[in-house]
């Protein structure tokens, strides 16, 4: 609801309400009205502004993307995150938080999203991918990383990780006992990231992996029957 202080043009008003509501309850469920009241205008002025729900859904869209768009740039800049320090692990997320307030609705209307087949929700998600897929680059130049067998897979697990932090984010804070996108949090996640991509899952921290034992194959000159 808009407040007096407020000094965001109408249509920033109307816009902000509708990705709120949209992020709430998903895009089917809100009528324009119901937009309209939120923002404190007259559903006739919501028309005039973006003409249909439809118009509107799409410049909330845009807006996400923008906003996605102002993080891409960040993460690829001159002053991008030291992708070896722990607290910046999971950049893409970290990066994303930075850029809203804490009680913002764009991790939840992002969920809807990127599970959506909207074209606005393929587009991000080619871009996150495209971000990922650089990020995989760099590791791989500094020495940090090799690109595997298949660096698209690669670079999609990468990204994957980054945004099950975001989009799971509560469901994460509750199981685990702390935000992992809080300053303390992201370190306290990150190094773990990093001790699985370093060492694997059978490493520990600041170590080489843990290889289990297996049998001796037999030589050329064992015999194998006496190894029974």
């Amino acid at each position: 609801m808009r407040s007096a202080s407020d000094d965001r043009t109408a249509r920033a008003v109307i816009r902000d309400e509708a990705l709120r509501l949209f992020a709430a309850h998903g895009t089917d469920a809100v009528t324009l009205r119901q937009i309209a009241a939120a923002a404190g205008v007259s559903p006739a002025l919501v028309v005039h502004h973006f003409g249909s729900k439809e118009g509107l859904r799409e410049v909330v869209d845009q807006h996400v993307l923008d906003t996605f768009e102002s993080m891409f740039a960040e993460l690829t800049g001159p002053d991008a995150p030291d992708l070896a320090d722990p607290a910046t692990a999971g950049s893409m997320a970290e990066s994303l938080v930075r850029h809203l307030p804490a009680d913002s609705p764009i991790p939840a209307y992002l969920r809807r999203m990127l599970l959506s087949d909207s074209p606005a929700g393929r587009h991000l998600f080619e871009r996150l991918f495209q971000l990922s897929r650089g990020a995989l680059d760099a590791l791989v130049e500094a020495g940090m990383s090799g690109p595997g067998a298949d660096p698209d897979v690669r670079a999609a697990v990468l990204m994957a990780n980054d945004l099950a932090v975001l989009l799971m984010r509560d469901q994460l804070r509750h199981v685990l006992g702390f935000d992992p996108l809080s300053g303390d949090g992201m370190r306290r996640w990150g190094r773990e990231v990093l001790t699985m991509y370093s060492t694997g899952l059978l490493g520990s921290p600041g170590g080489e992996p843990t290889l289990p034992t297996s049998p001796t194959p037999p030589g050329p000159d064992t015999d194998p029957e006496a190894s029974r």
